[in-house]
């Protein structure tokens, strides 16, 4: 039974009792209280609980919590205001029911009777609100934290499921093949052809360390992939780059060209019977950053699909989670029998 009793039922409860503990200590200690003493406390504090949950019930109805600071403080003060006007006026209803009418307030007028009760019960609520607003604010940080814990760990899972989709078998077996067919005829181009693998590998390993790298640094193992795919595809793969240097610095999500050039690879220039280009784009427009990646082929409805059926998507989700809604992703067929690859993302100044 009691453990249906609700987290806020047993604030009140006890902080009401608390109350009326303090307030019989102090009058006992100081007074000689009569029956009407115990019996308008009691009501008083009952009163009490029915006011504040309303005044609660309002404070939900109002949605105070979600407006800004200063409007909050507003509500509270104008809240606590006109609800001690009203436990004042009850209260003295109450008293006046029960025939409670102490001495030192027979001297008072009613209204100045009511000035009193309300007086103090103002304060009485403006503490109330105070720690209820102050309980909502932690609550609220609290629950801030947690979902800023979970949003990192959904980053995090994320990257690491990117990492291995860009960790392709196949990739890696025919690479080896082709290291494996230089290996006697060119020597030289086989030890390249490794320190570049290598050089992916290591890279896919360092990615999930790392919410985003310098342009540079991705560019680096895109060619690197590239100069493997090229050993496979030879003259079918053509590779063309136009680099913005200034660009080379702006941050981006590590791995995500690749995913996007191993994906219009794929599902590209792999298609085609006599190959086709790759042509990664990377400039500043206006107030943001593009990045293309224009590649041969059609979509053929792997627009939501991408490398081994994760690309994609992880690139837009990626962007997502990392700019908040300030990056956007988005492939189309192009003309010329071209698919296009567009990523627009803020600049690094206004990250």
């Amino acid at each position: 039974m009691l453990n249906k009793i609700s987290r806020y039922w047993w604030c009140q409860i006890i902080g009401w009792s608390v109350n009326i503990a303090i307030s019989v200590f102090f009058v006992t200690t100081f007074g000689e209280p009569d029956t009407y003493f115990f019996l308008s406390l009691l009501l008083t504090c009952l009163l009490g609980v029915l006011i504040t949950h309303v005044m609660r019930l309002n404070i939900h109805s109002l949605q105070v919590l979600r407006k800004p600071l200063k409007t909050q403080i507003f509500y509270l003060v104008a809240l606590t205001f006109i609800f001690a006007i009203f436990f004042g006026m009850l209260n003295e209803a109450i008293d006046y029911v029960i025939g409670y009418n102490p001495d030192k307030l027979q001297k008072y007028s009613k209204l100045q009777r009511l000035f009193f009760s309300s007086f103090n019960a103002m304060w009485l609520l403006l503490v109330w609100n105070m720690i209820y607003y102050i309980y909502h604010y932690v609550e609220q940080n609290r629950k801030q934290e947690l979902d800023t814990f979970r949003l990192e760990a959904v980053v995090k899972s994320l990257e690491l499921k990117t990492i291995k989709s860009h960790i392709n078998p196949h990739f890696i077996f025919n690479a080896l093949n082709s290291i494996r067919a230089l290996v006697d005829e060119n020597p030289e181009r086989a030890r390249r052809a490794i320190t570049e693998l290598s050089n992916i590998l290591r890279s896919s390993m360092q990615a999930e360390k790392m919410e985003t790298v310098p342009l540079k640094q991705e560019l680096d193992i895109v060619k690197d992939y590239l100069a493997l795919e090229h050993m496979r595809f030879e003259e079918r793969l053509q590779i063309e780059m136009d680099i913005d240097e200034d660009t080379l610095n702006q941050p981006i999500p590590p791995m995500m060209l690749q995913t996007l050039v191993e994906n219009a690879i794929k599902h590209g220039v792999s298609k085609q019977i006599n190959g086709g280009v790759i042509r990664i784009t990377s400039d500043f427009k206006e107030n943001h950053y593009e990045l293309i990646v224009l590649n041969s082929g059609t979509l053929n409805g792997h627009a939501t699909h991408g490398s081994d059926g994760f690309g994609i998507k992880s690139t837009q989700d990626r962007l997502n989670l990392l700019y908040q809604g300030k990056a956007h992703f988005k492939i189309m067929d192009v003309s010329g029998n071209m698919v296009e690859s567009k990523i627009i993302m803020p600049l690094a100044s206004i990250l």
